[in-house]
């Protein structure tokens, strides 16, 4: 072997070691990179870790909340359905009809039947206005009255209180008025709601 082939054969090993280091390096370098990454996410995921608690607890909030405004809020508008307005309808029409009718023979029993529809203000207020009023009159002068509701229909409805406009007609007869005398007129009443049964809390002409 001649000396060049000597420095031929220095060099490839050379050359072969070289490539031998590179590539370790790159070996090194291609295991750090999934280490690195593997720490990147780690941080990450610590870094988020109070932002997941943090939406977490508002979940949990904001179901609570869910909660109240169903128990507070939805549940008590139940209260206002289809049902719940034709009941306070029914109370204002018998209601109207016990307060505008009456009869000299059986006074006591027809204010006590037309009381018990009737609540707060408007019921003392009543019981004092039949008692003063209303009854020396029908007494002397044989005042009957009979009333009928010609139509109906809420205006306003609420959990515990309500509008219902009444069309009314009305006769009476008296010793003066045998024949009788017809009368139409509208009224709007307002309920409220006492232990689940409504209640005339008001009486007002339209």
């Amino acid at each position: 072997m001649t000396t060049k082939d000597t420095a031929d054969v220095t060099d490839v090993d050379e050359t072969e070691k070289v490539d031998e280091t590179e590539k370790v390096k790159d070996e090194s370098v291609d295991e750090a990179k999934p280490r690195d990454s593997i720490v990147r996410r780690s941080g990450r995921a610590v870094r988020a870790r109070p932002g997941m608690l943090l939406l977490a607890a508002a979940l949990v909030i904001s179901a609570g909340v869910a909660a109240w405004l169903y128990f507070e809020q939805y549940r008590p508008d139940q209260a206002t359905d289809a049902a719940s307005s034709a009941v306070a309808l029914d109370a204002a029409k018998n209601g109207t009809v016990a307060l505008l009718s009456y009869s000299p023979e059986s006074l006591d029993k027809d204010f006590a039947a037309a009381k018990s529809h009737l609540t707060g203000d408007f019921l003392s207020y009543y019981t004092q206005f039949t008692e003063q009023v209303v009854t020396p009159a029908a007494k002397q002068k044989s005042v009957k009255t009979s009333a009928a509701v010609v139509r109906a229909a809420v205006s306003e409805l609420h959990r515990d209180s309500a509008v219902v406009l009444v069309f009314i007609n009305q006769n009476t007869v008296s010793k003066e008025n045998p024949d009788g005398s017809f009368a139409a007129s509208a009224v709007k009443v307002g309920l409220k709601r006492i232990n689940d049964t409504w209640l005339i809390s008001s009486f007002d002409p339209v």
